[in-house]
């Protein structure tokens, strides 16, 4: 299944309790829903729980769930199960999710990612000796202008990849660095390579030159001779 990960002879903790911060936070989460209707705060608990242990959600953490909510465990178990966002087995530190369908393939996404595997020795669906990584495919991040695109613990987007800045990125993280997501390459937001062709006016206030037809080099640049405007 695409965004799995198997780390073999992992155990099962006996028990799970959330932390005082997070039990602050499901009281306001649950406090956004009607008496009685607590069940709906299933998903963002299971969020709570898999960032509070280490990118994956063990069964005693969902059971603590269940207790919480008044819910029957397997109903926690069905959404937990369902969606892929919810890890069930350890991952590393960087759960590092890559684009691998259409888009992204397009633009390269194979090469990315066989530079990512060399570096770090693993194969898509494992993690590095040291628990630091875990790699894995998954459907459409929905940021195809920028492919190839990766998605890192869930949260934030590395765009306009290619074999060289990731390298750098995965450098970083192991450094203990927080790279900079967003383009790699100096695009803005998701702007094409040539530049702005629309809201000219706009463009000329933000201080960023209308593109027009694309550059010849292709645009290898990223945009960056197009847009003067300060990276948002």
């Amino acid at each position: 299944m695409s965004g799995s990960a198997h780390k073999a002879n992992f155990v099962q903790p006996k028990e799970f309790k959330f932390s005082k911060e997070n039990l602050k936070k499901i009281d306001e989460i649950v406090a956004k829903y009607p008496k009685g209707r607590q069940q709906s705060a299933v998903m963002p608990l299971l969020d709570l729980a898999q960032r509070q242990n280490d990118n994956w959600i063990p069964e005693a953490a969902m059971e603590e769930i269940a207790r919480i909510l008044d819910m029957p465990r397997i109903k926690v178990f069905e959404v937990a199960t369902f969606y892929t966002m919810y890890n069930l087995e350890p991952r590393g530190k960087h759960h590092l999710q890559f684009c691998t369908t259409t888009p992204c393939w397009l633009r390269g996404s194979s090469e990315v990612v066989g530079a990512c595997e060399k570096h770090l020795g693993i194969k898509l669906g494992e993690t590095t000796p040291d628990g630091m990584f875990t790699m894995t495919d998954v459907e459409c991040l929905g940021a195809c202008v920028n492919a190839p695109v990766l998605q890192r613990n869930g949260d934030e987007f590395y765009e306009d990849l290619n074999t060289e800045n990731i390298v750098e990125i995965l450098d970083n993280l192991k450094a203990g660095k927080m790279p900079e997501h967003g383009s790699q390459t100096g695009r803005i937001h998701a702007m094409g390579e040539a530049g702005p062709t629309t809201l000219l006016d706009m463009a000329k206030k933000n201080n960023i030159t209308a593109g027009g037809d694309a550059p010849k080099d292709g645009g290898k640049d990223g945009g960056k001779a197009k847009s003067k405007g300060k990276k948002k």
